[in-house]
């Protein structure tokens, strides 16, 4: 038998009753949470072949050919994921996506979970599960294979195990905690940011018997197991993680810097549901009968000052985000079923379908590659990496033929980042590219180029500063056409091709080309 929980609040012994909640236009009784993440998978699934690779997605794919327990800026879970569905089906964007929709799925079943957990009937749920199936962080995570997708699972798997865990007092949940942020440091260290904030939430509000739990000790004890094999590898490499997250905060990444990270928790979700996470935080805080559950919503404030403060990327904090959506959806339901009921679920209605309108159009590929509004770009970075990668390929071809035949024989390409060098392993054979090079990460790990390859194809580099400082002879060759008018980091971008290497690349490998963030 597990040891109760002393101090818990007695309404957190049994299920919260749902009498605020009824099911309103937004929730019918005709649909359930199950349906909506049905769909929710399927419509990921249905536009995961469009556009293309992503720039991280070609990376994961390199860095799956050269499995370890680390990399500079991950662990080895996806990549790994990576490596199996290309060896499943080569090439396959459907196959390298699927696991990213099925996660999709399950991350708004677990928003509905959670919001069961505080008390939700099934309209609140349905209603939870669909503003998790709008939110941005699920369609953008769900879309893309990355290690945000695998963090949004991990995250609300640990948060609705907490939930359960304050509720019912069995602290046998922790060790489910304990599995999925194990796990979880296989993928990025964050869990450990979730850790720590779920720790200074017990501090702060209770109940800190668990801190003391055996069941919660057992569950750090597996934390730490599963964790090791990363750990070590970063330990033994100078934990390089940190290095990058040094750049992040430096600002030298996307939606890096402390205002974008505060901007972004306002739209990581969505706009719409801003007033809905608030009023869930509000309730989580101040709620009697929620006291059980006050340290969750500490725990995001501890989580989003730490993130702000180091300068982290604003989406870490999203999953928890979901969590106080949850509630939030508890809190809505029954705002919509008092008063004037029919307007207040009309407005809710309304703001539901706007909200699916626009995170479609901006976070999924619905409208044409090639007439691509500017503003989808501008409002959806990764949109834009998704595009051209062939035709980017086939930029650098054209130089390559262009070079004399002896030079060709020799040549190599140097890219400024991962993505470049990925799109060249990708499309490269087909059109007799040779191998590229980059110092990105942990691409200069991946091997330096031969010592006689003294003519080198460029790109990615947007002046010539640092190649001039290697080579004695720096020429602009021609720039990158994508074919589309796409504005993303390669389009238009100069192609040089670059001759008489000043020093062997064994002596500025690792000192001068090699580059983090």
């Amino acid at each position: 038998m597990t040891e109760p929980v002393a101090d818990l609040a007695a309404p957190a012994r049994r299920r919260a009753t749902p009498t605020d909640e009824r099911p309103t236009a937004a929730g019918p009784r005709a649909t359930s949470p199950w349906a909506v993440a049905a769909t929710t998978t399927a419509v990921l699934l249905l536009l995961s072949g469009r556009y293309g690779h992503h720039r991280d997605e070609l990376y994961f794919l390199l860095c799956g050919q050269h499995l370890d327990w680390g990399y500079v800026d991950q662990g080895p879970l996806v990549p790994a994921l990576a490596r199996l569905a290309d060896t499943v089906a080569p090439g396959s964007l459907v196959a390298l996506r699927t696991p990213s929709a099925v996660v999709g799925g399950v991350a708004v079943l677990l928003v509905a979970a959670i919001a069961r957990e505080f008390g939700a009937g099934r309209g609140a749920q349905t209603w939870a599960a669909f503003l998790a199936a709008t939110a941005g962080i699920v369609l953008a995570g769900g879309h893309l294979l990355s290690t945000t997708t695998v963090d949004l699972l991990v995250w609300l798997t640990a948060a609705f195990c907490v939930v359960r865990l304050l509720r019912t007092a069995d602290s046998r949940w922790a060790l489910g905690v304990g599995l999925a942020l194990g796990v979880g440091m296989l993928n990025k260290l964050l869990p450990a940011l979730l850790a720590v904030g779920l720790l200074a939430g017990i501090t702060i509000a209770g109940p800190r018997r668990l801190l003391r739990d055996r069941w919660v000790l057992v569950a750090a004890a597996v934390f730490l197991l599963l964790a090791a094999p990363s750990l070590i590898w970063q330990a033994t490499h100078d934990f390089p993680q940190l290095s990058v997250a040094a750049a992040i905060a430096d600002g030298d990444s996307s939606y890096s810097g402390r205002l974008d990270a505060l901007v972004l928790q306002f739209v990581i979700i969505s706009p719409f549901t801003v007033p809905i996470w608030v009023a869930g935080l509000v309730a989580l805080l101040r709620r009697p009968a929620w006291r059980a559950w006050r340290s969750v919503a500490w725990a995001w404030l501890v989580v989003i000052g730490i993130v702000l403060l180091a300068g982290g990327k604003g989406y870490y904090d999203a999953p928890l985000l979901l969590v106080l959506t949850a509630a939030g959806a508890v809190v809505a339901s029954g705002w919509a079923s008092r008063g004037r009921a029919v307007a207040r679920r009309g407005l809710l209605v309304v703001g539901a379908v706007l909200t699916a309108a626009s995170s479609m159009v901006l976070l999924l590929p619905v409208l044409p590659a090639d007439r691509l509004p500017g503003f989808v770009v501008a409002a959806n970075y990764d949109a834009g990496e998704t595009i051209g990668w062939p035709a980017f390929a086939d930029s650098l071809a054209a130089v390559h033929r262009g070079l004399p035949a002896d030079q060709r024989q020799r040549a190599v390409i140097l890219a400024g980042n991962y993505g470049e060098a990925g799109a060249v392993a990708r499309y490269g054979p087909a059109r007799g590219l040779p191998r590229a090079y980059s110092g990105h990460n942990s691409m200069v790990d991946f091997g330096r180029p031969p010592q006689d390859a003294d003519v080198v194809i460029a790109v990615g580099f947007a002046r010539p500063d640092r190649l001039r400082g290697w080579f004695t002879e720096v020429t602009l060759a021609g720039r990158v056409d994508q074919r589309v008018a796409v504005d993303n980091d390669e389009n238009g971008g100069p192609i040089w091709v670059c001759r008489g290497l000043r020093r062997p690349w064994a002596e500025i490998w690792d000192t001068e080309v090699r580059h983090r963030g």
